[in-house]
């Protein structure tokens, strides 16, 4: 098959994004540790060319083995053998090639024997892993637990943990329960201290954990005896070897069934706390979720552009009246919407992932020197705007992907209703991504602040001063008439000082603002590059009449009615 790196130019376009190279001086501390490993680059451009290089190792090994594998997998699937999580016989070669080539462990640092990336170039890896196989992608890309423990744990946790993900790890995020799932501050997993032991001790069960039979876990659990809120949480680092974990069942899924959901029960389980007891949800988890609506926005663009490739594909092998369906305009309208779609999530995904890269480098940076006032307010703009972007991502990327998959399946018809094309299969994949991690609902909710304080009418107000080509400058116009119509909008539902109402129409305001950022966002990469003038213009236009819809029913509900809607 084909190097799904080299096959798509759209990733090379967002890799050298002119803010990378902010990013990698950040990184790579300028360049201090050329002279401490041989394989540390020596400079901005020598650290762009070893990102390419692996890039394309990852996409040698997504199309040559993880992809042929994703059908097997799926039928396959992981089985519980003595307590224990067999992954299937794909599942297997997939982590065991990504080991040999050292792609595991890929951000953190040299000294833990990662490679040191950035977020962007592991971020574009785990969208080229998803697009060969989605259930996979979850196994490869909990190595985001390694980067909590990183970010967070003692050095003594980090020297013990972090070179084990090198030599093929796996982790696993023990959040939900059967009575907290989305509402995590209710998590009733216990955790005492054993004077006697000189350990915690974790009792009670996880639910709904992807990987749950992992080597390392991250596992939040109540530490504060009588307490009902995250107040009371605190975050523990459980090794499987301990063997006082036992998977209770393996889920059967919908989909992405390679990787093995399980329900876990801990009992009198030793583990090791991150950080500080109390702060388990309010400070590490809000950080590992985060990381994790990253990765399911590379999931998603994986997805789709792989259900996107296989409905071009079809389109122009069926023939139908005597030519190809990709002729008739029904069919070439939903394949140009896709594409126009996966620009525009990816566009927010890897933008996204930038202003994650500068806070955090800004972040590990303080831990070595007192940051100057200039770097300081770098650091709080970028994680403001991280803060902001994350749920936008999460929220559209998942829903864009189902969108797409429904479409491509479409595309299809009656064919890609069988399991003899990967579209039904990746169909089935596409439909968790708006679920877990929070849900769609969710992410609006996490959203709404940014709408209500007006961070994002200030972005958009930014990014309507920023300079374009003569010919952009009617896109430009239109967005700044949504930016000035978002707002006015925005005033009216909070003139009326009604938190339900507001709530009530809370999606509505997010996804008018999301519609703004996302168009600018494809405005500036036409800027760059006249290719994606034509995905910039379609959303535009496609982002517009959404938002004059929403303004109309926002503007004919009354606050009075909203009973109606009750249950």
């Amino acid at each position: 098959m084909s190097n799904f790196y080299t096959d798509n130019e759209n990733l090379k376009f967002h890799l050298e994004h002119p803010l990378m190279e902010k990013i990698v001086r950040l990184k790579e501390d300028n360049f201090a540790e050329k002279e401490l490993y041989d394989f540390a680059p020596l400079d901005y451009e020598d650290a762009m060319d070893s990102y390419n290089k692996v890039l394309e190792i990852v996409g040698e090994i997504a199309g040559d083995t993880i992809a042929p594998n994703a059908e097997s997998v799926d039928h396959e699937g992981p089985t519980l053998v003595n307590n224990a999580v067999q992954y299937a016989r794909g599942t297997k070669e997939n982590h065991d090639t990504l080991v040999k080539a050292g792609l595991v462990g890929m951000s953190l640092p040299r000294k833990y024997d990662g490679l040191n990336f950035p977020m962007v170039p592991y971020v574009m890896a785990a969208e080229i892993v998803s697009r060969a196989d989605a259930g996979f992608a979850n196994i490869w890309g909990l190595q985001d637990c390694a980067e909590t423990i990183h970010e967070f744990a003692s050095e003594e946790l980090q020297a013990e943990f972090l070179p084990m993900f090198n030599q093929g790890a796996t982790a696993a995020m023990d959040l939900t329960e059967p009575d907290a799932g989305s509402d995590l501050q209710s998590v009733q997993l216990k955790a005492h201290f054993d004077q006697i032991k000189g350990t915690w001790i974790l009792n009670g069960v996880k639910r709904f954990i992807t990987n749950g039979d992992a080597d390392i876990s991250l596992v939040l659990a109540r530490s504060e005896a009588g307490t009902n809120d995250a107040r009371g949480l605190s975050l523990y680092v459980y090794d499987r070897r301990s063997n006082c974990m036992s998977v209770r069942r393996i889920e059967n899924k919908l989909g992405i069934k390679g990787s093995p959901t399980c329900e876990l029960v801990f009992k009198d389980a030793p583990a090791k706390l991150v950080g500080d007891t109390k702060m388990g949800l309010i400070k590490y988890v809000m950080s590992l979720m985060n990381s994790a609506r990253l990765g399911i926005g590379a999931q998603s663009s994986g997805i789709a552009e792989a259900a996107y490739r296989e409905a071009v594909k079809y389109a122009i092998e069926r023939e139908q009246f005597g030519k190809a369906i990709i002729k008739f305009p029904a069919v070439y309208e939903l394949l140009t919407n896709m594409r126009v779609k996966i620009d525009a999530m990816r566009t927010l995904l890897y933008e996204t992932a930038r202003y994650v890269d500068v806070y955090k480098a800004y972040s590990l940076i303080s831990k070595k020197r007192k940051l100057e006032p200039a770097e300081r307010d770098e650091m709080k703009m970028y994680t403001r705007n991280a803060d902001a972007f994350t749920p936008l991502l999460k929220l559209f990327s998942s829903e864009y992907c189902n969108q797409i998959a429904y479409d491509a399946l479409q595309v299809h018809g009656g064919t890609g209703y069988m399991k003899d094309f990967p579209i039904e299969r990746l169909s089935r994949d596409a439909r968790i991504t708006s679920i877990y991690e929070g849900t769609s609902q969710l992410q609006v909710v996490a959203a709404i602040r940014f709408v209500g304080n007006g961070t994002y009418l200030k972005m958009l107000q930014d990014f309507g001063k920023r300079e374009v080509k003569a010919e952009f400058e009617y896109m430009k116009n239109v967005l700044a008439k949504m930016t000035d119509q978002y707002g006015k909008t925005v005033e009216k539902v909070q003139e009326l000082n009604d938190s339900e109402y507001f709530d009530f129409h809370s999606r509505r305001l997010v996804e008018m603002a999301g519609n703004v950022l996302t168009g600018y966002l494809l405005l500036d990469d036409s800027n760059r590059n006249n290719k994606y003038s034509k995905s910039a213009e379609i959303f535009i236009r496609l982002g517009r009449s959404e938002n004059v819809q929403k303004v109309s029913f926002i503007n004919y509900t009354n606050p009075k009615d909203l009973s109606q809607y009750k249950y």
